[in-house]
């Protein structure tokens, strides 16, 4: 039943893709993000995402939606970013491994900048939003039930056979979503909706928790502190914070806690010295090789030339040293840059949002992507996911919103309902409400 409905929505978004290639994009997003098709039973080996992906770049050039290819500070960057590494993928230690991972992450920003040139209402960034809250949210709200049922004693997972399926990863997608979360219940009117996101995003605090993650806890603090800080009434919003943590770490057991005082004592944890192996075998291999090593770098063979300890290989377990390593200092420049733009960006948007009541929902959002963007760079110091699409769907919500704020859309730009319904349902809905009641 499930591989129906899955087939169902995605056909419907491919022959969508085709005339309002903006749809294509939320669909690729969605399949991207959540991998709706690896819980499916027979889907999970289909290319979605490229069929999704094909159809969004002919509906690009064919349809008559509005289209902008204006550029930003944000994609100047990371088309230099793209260009770097096409530079360096042939000086890669390893070719082979490095081109397959080359052509996934080219797919992933390529996507990034045509979402760019489609995504310009408010209606865009609103269902931007909605998609990449619901295809985390549903294993975070998953996830939080399960720690509360067991007490913590298990490990939440992420999808298999996707970018999140480690505990530290998930955990650090939960992170990054809780904040879009906020955003989305400050534009709640309705009681009972503020109420169940409000459940939500404390069952999505729990999953992190639950994941066991240390990355995930650091990344829990340093959210908490710029919402906190971005906060109207400060005391209160202490007093909440302080009383939602307390409840939430009593549920956790004893090995969790054991696992997280392992941070004041990382020089005897064997996993933290690991991942400060790796740290210096990138440092290491940046400093030896201008270019880079390829996508392809964490194997024992790349160890032993360049790691203070050569028997002990790991994977990168940070953005930063990911990035150094894979694609030197150069790369790592321009990775930073972009994210630091996003940044400010947003504050921006927080700043000159409020001016107005039409713009105050981008003064939240702004807010809230600095928190997320906060989240990434505290969490993504333990964790590799350099070149995973949610952060880049963060940068892409802070370039449309200050495109949007920029051109005054909000002075031309009507009301457009969250939804948009195929012909057949919205000529029966119309034509049920024509009917008077008896």
């Amino acid at each position: 039943m499930r591989d129906l409905v899955l087939l169902i929505v995605v056909g419907w978004c491919f022959l969508q893709a085709f005339r309002r290639p903006w749809i294509g994009i939320m669909c690729w997003t969605w399949l991207s993000i959540m991998n709706p098709h690896q819980l499916s039973w027979r889907m999970s080996t289909m290319p979605l995402a490229a069929a999704i992906g094909g159809a969004t770049l002919i509906g690009l050039f064919i349809s008559k939606d509005r289209r902008d290819y204006s550029t930003s500070r944000e994609s100047i960057v990371l088309m230099m970013f793209m260009a770097w590494m096409c530079i360096t993928l042939p000086f890669s230690i390893l070719f082979d491994e490095s081109y397959e991972w080359w052509k996934r992450v080219m797919k992933i920003d390529l996507m990034i900048l045509v979402s760019l040139v489609l995504l310009h209402s408010k209606r865009h960034m609103m269902l931007l939003a909605w998609v990449l809250v619901f295809s985390i949210g549903f294993f975070g709200v998953k996830g939080g039930v399960f720690t509360l049922a067991t007490g913590g004693s298990y490990k939440v997972w992420g999808p298999a056979n996707t970018y999140i399926e480690g505990n530290n990863e998930i955990a650090l997608a939960i992170v990054v979503v809780i904040p879009l979360m906020r955003f989305l219940q400050m534009q709640m009117q309705a009681k009972w909706a503020k109420v169940t996101m409000t459940c939500c995003m404390v069952a999505m605090a729990m999953a992190a928790l639950g994941s066991h993650s240390r990355g995930a806890l650091l990344a829990i603090a340093a959210m908490g502190l710029v919402l906190w800080w971005r906060g109207k009434n400060k005391i209160v919003g202490a007093i909440v914070m302080v009383v939602v943590a307390v409840a939430l770490l009593s549920v956790m057991p004893a090995e969790w806690w054991q696992r997280m005082n392992t941070i004041k004592t990382y020089e005897e944890d064997a996993s933290a010295m690991g991942r400060i192996n790796a740290w210096w075998m990138a440092f290491n291999l940046a400093k030896d090789r201008f270019f880079g090593g390829g996508f392809y770098i964490w194997t024992g063979s790349i160890f032993q030339m360049y790691a203070p300890d050569p028997t002990d290989p790991h994977a990168a377990h940070s953005i930063y040293f990911m990035v150094l390593g894979e694609q030197g200092f150069i790369g790592l420049f321009l990775f930073l840059t972009l994210f630091t733009m996003a940044f400010f960006t947003a504050g921006t948007l927080r700043t000159q949002g409020r001016e107005r009541p039409q713009t105050q929902w981008l003064s939240d959002l702004g807010g809230m992507l600095q928190v997320s963007l906060a989240g990434y760079a505290v969490g993504g110091a333990f964790l590799s996911l350099s070149y995973w699409d949610l952060p880049y769907n963060l940068v892409i919500l802070a370039v449309v919103g200050k495109r949007w704020l920029d051109r005054k859309e909000w002075q031309r730009e009507a009301e457009e309902p969250l939804i948009y319904w195929p012909e057949f349902l919205k000529k029966r809905f119309e034509k049920k409400k024509a009917i008077p009641p008896p």
